[in-house]
């Protein structure tokens, strides 16, 4: 049986084939296309996952499209798909049921309470659903203005980030925040009176059309100048306090579920996630947004349309295009660069580590794309704990963003407890962890506050390659740690093809590019 999923029409798009319930394939239509039309099938991506998948059009049984997908009836988007996949059953899936089975399924748990939290889906903004064996049920609903996510897109903006965007600099900042205004924005979710937030809009004012609309009342609270630029001295602060809000009300809402599964905008938090699994048993999709809706729908068409009881596990996030070394030779030839071949995978590896023993910054590409946001380990920029200059080079010189922005240290699974403190859903980026004391000198280049960091611990089984790469690391200097950053720049999808990976290499100031098996030097 082949499932199609098509999820995040309108933002985000992206497609997914599940085959005898195994995910074959997955990838977002701004990776392979380097932008995407909202309301348009993503045509570039729905080609990919049937090349992946090694399925024809005819042989596609269900297409499974998660709402919302436009306005009106969107008999036009119908047309399409019935004569693209002509012998297909079309599903349509709720934006919130989506996001539902794309983390309750893949879950490990019979049983867990779903959250699904967004700025707004399909008119709702959250869910609380129970999952129990094969089934979901909703139990609660949210509607907009009583958004998470909404209000911290508001915070965003009054901060002078760019809502629906840069949430991710926000959650950053509020590691070097205290906890003075975590009050202030209990009050606004509600006071903390019930499990659902329900916002007081007496701290928002309508007429004002910048700066997240905050009232004259919400600038008294904070005890400065009514509508002025929040003092820099004080951002941190107020970051701090939406996170931890957030963290208290989503907590409330889990209720006291033992296991807690979650999805959505809100699923992309780590540090949420990582105050979830400090008290819960927690999973939480990777992919969380709008585009893990395509994971989402086909596998809610598998279990609810077509009522198969396996489960789904995700055995690795990396289920996008691959180029094989003719494919890659033949773009750098074009492109008239220089480039070194290696023989063998040993050679790779032994490059690769001399390299950033030298401390240069090495942008590593490798196999399949990896699906969502985060690099773990395919597409990244690696560099050493144990280069002095490793903070500067990668965020100033390369990524160009704050300082508070740090890259990921990716360390074998078994050795992580060595270095870090840290829970399950660091082996897909999903949370932070805690450096141990005796190693905060090693990693304080990468350390958020106190001693948060971003761990990103890495099975053989799912990337034996860049676990080869890790050993070998260790193995000659003694820390079996790098630390990894997506290869991505100016605000770019993460690379996909050669051409991208040149383009940003070339680009950029990192040292040194391994494409497969060729290296490119500046």
């Amino acid at each position: 049986m082949t499932i199609l999923g098509i999820g995040g029409i309108l933002s985000d798009a992206a497609c997914a084939i599940l085959k005898d319930g195994k995910l074959a394939a997955a990838v977002e239509e701004k990776k392979l296309a380097r932008r995407s039309t909202a309301g348009e099938l993503p045509e570039q991506s729905l080609a990919a996952c049937l090349d992946l998948a090694h399925v024809d059009a005819d042989a596609v049984e269900c297409v499974a499209l998660a709402r919302p997908f436009g306005d009106g009836p969107g008999a036009s988007l119908h047309l399409q798909i019935r004569a693209r996949f002509p012998n297909s059953r079309l599903v349509v899936v709720e934006h919130h049921a989506a996001h539902a089975a794309s983390a309750f399924y893949p879950s490990p748990f019979e049983t867990a309470t779903v959250l699904t939290l967004d700025r707004m889906g399909d008119f709702r903004c959250g869910g609380v659903w129970r999952g129990e064996n094969n089934h979901l049920h909703l139990d609660e609903e949210l509607y907009y203005p009583d958004s998470l996510g909404d209000l911290y897109g508001r915070v965003t903006a009054l901060l002078g980030y760019a809502p629906n965007a840069d949430e991710h600099k926000v959650q950053w900042l509020s590691t070097a925040g205290d906890n003075r205004f975590v009050g202030l924005f209990e009050e606004i979710l509600g006071g903390g009176t019930g499990e659902l937030p329900r916002i007081d809009r007496s701290y928002f004012d309508s007429d004002r059309l910048e700066r997240g609309e905050f009232s004259a009342k919400f600038y008294e609270k904070l005890g400065i100048e009514d509508g002025t630029a929040i003092p820099a001295a004080l951002q941190p602060h107020v970051a701090a306090g939406i996170q931890r809000a957030t963290e208290n009300t989503v907590l409330r809402m889990a209720g006291d579920a033992e296991s807690i599964c979650l999805a959505g905008g809100l699923g992309m938090n780590a540090l949420l996630v990582a105050a979830l699994e400090s008290k819960r048993n927690v999973f939480v999709q990777p992919a969380a947004g709008n585009a893990g809706t395509a994971i989402g729908a086909a596998l809610h068409a598998w279990h609810n349309v077509y009522h198969q009881t396996a489960r789904t596990q995700l055995n690795g996030l990396c289920l996008g295009p691959s180029y094989d070394a003719e494919q890659i030779k033949r773009v750098l030839e074009n492109c008239k660069l220089r480039f070194r071949y290696m023989l063998t995978e040993g050679e790779v590896v032994a490059t690769a580590v001399q390299e950033l023993t030298d401390n240069k910054i090495v942008a590593w590409m490798q196999g399949r794309m990896e699906f969502g946001p985060r690099a773990l380990g395919n597409r990244s920029i690696l560099a050493s704990p144990l280069n002095p200059y490793s903070t500067e080079n990668l965020n100033k010189f390369i990524k160009h963003r704050e300082p508070f922005r740090k890259f990921a240290a990716s360390v074998p699974a078994e050795l992580a407890a060595e270095y870090f403190e840290t829970g399950p859903n660091a082996r897909f980026l999903a949370t932070v962890g805690r450096v141990k004391t005796a190693h905060r000198k090693t990693f304080e280049s990468a350390t958020l506050g106190e001693d948060y960091v971003r761990v990103h611990t890495v099975a053989e089984a799912d990337n034996p390659l860049y676990y080869r790469l890790l050993k070998e690391a260790g193995r000659v200097t003694g820390l079996p740690v790098l630390y990894n950053t997506s290869f991505n720049l100016f605000n770019d999808p993460l690379v996909c093809s050669p051409r991208d990976a040149a383009r940003s290499f070339y680009s950029s100031g990192i040292d040194g590019l391994i494409v497969g098996n060729f290296f490119l030097q500046k």
